[in-house]
């Protein structure tokens, strides 16, 4: 067998550790065609299938699981060595958020940020999973839980708050049912069973079935913009859709929760010039913010 390049092999541990063609070619600056060919190219100088192609991404085979036990801390390694090395442009800010805060949140404000500091390039990440800064060119990013990230440094913007929501057209098919009786709508299950907290909050009865499931909130949401049912939604990322009419609160009830948002950032990205000016003007932002949503300060729940 001839000498396997390195590069295949760098490419084989991108995509073992995400697990996700689309995640590793955008990485690696590749088109997913590409980084499947280069897959291939190993595959077939190996002999061996090294991963499982699925719906939901990729899985790695048992030889594929022997090879990336076998090279994937070397390149590690490699990469920690490195990363010292690597140039860190001031002027350039990379920031990695989930679509919710990212487009509810973030977006409407960013404008004042650009034009007051046009000097500054912002490279926006959206994605559902948490940033490995380790081994991921992001400078910081905007989380939501309880502030709790071993090697990162955590400050709190905002709290959250739940409430039901539901399209008006929906709302109006069901007038005349209370608000305040959720189990006689159409629930839709969220991915943390934070109905549970509700119903234990305020008392009455939980379904017996809800209409549907979902394991993401932005799949809940969605599914509640399309009038499919209640979602629990979350009062920060749903207020702009509340605000455009899209969607209304059902009642006046609402569940305060632990988790928060927060900026994180790695201790590497602290003197970072450009993330400085981003958190001064983001704290100065969600101060402001706060300031018009009073309960948003909670910085815990009350005891039901």
């Amino acid at each position: 067998m001839s000498q396997i390049p390195l590069g295949l092999l760098q490419q084989f541990v991108r995509v073992a550790r995400v697990g996700n063609l689309s995640r590793a070619a955008a990485q690696a600056h590749l088109t997913v065609s590409a980084l499947s060919h280069q897959i291939r190219q190993l595959e077939d100088r190996l002999g061996r299938r090294l991963f499982e192609r699925g719906p939901r991404g990729v899985t790695l085979t048992t030889e594929g699981c022997d090879l990336f036990e076998a090279v994937g801390r070397h390149f590690e390694g490699i990469e920690h060595a490195l990363s010292r090395y690597r140039e860190r442009r001031h002027d350039s800010l990379t920031l990695s958020a989930s679509s919710g805060i990212m487009s509810s949140w973030l977006m409407p404000r960013l404008p004042r940020l650009v034009a007051a500091h046009p000097e500054l390039e912002f490279n926006l990440h959206t994605s559902s999973a948490l940033v490995d800064f380790e081994r991921e060119p992001v400078d910081a990013g905007l989380r939501y839980g309880r502030g709790q990230w071993e090697g990162l440094r955590s400050e709190r913007l905002f709290g959250e708050w739940l409430a039901p929501v539901a399209t008006p057209e929906l709302a109006a098919r069901m007038a005349g049912t209370d608000p305040h009786d959720l189990a006689a709508w159409p629930l839709l299950g969220d991915p943390g069973n934070r109905w549970q907290d509700w119903f234990a909050r305020f008392g009455g009865t939980p379904p017996k079935r809800y209409v549907a499931h979902f394991d993401s909130t932005d799949a809940l949401r969605h599914a509640a913009l399309e009038g499919l049912g209640v979602a629990l939604g979350r009062m920060v990322t749903s207020r702009s859709l509340i605000d455009a009419g899209r969607l209304v609160v059902l009642g006046e009830r609402y569940l305060p929760v632990h988790e928060a948002y927060w900026l994180v950032y790695p201790p590497r990205s602290q003197e970072h010039q450009g993330l400085q000016v981003f958190r001064q003007w983001l704290l100065a932002e969600a101060d402001d913010y706060c300031r018009q949503m009073p309960r948003l300060r909670e910085e815990e729940p009350a005891t039901p």
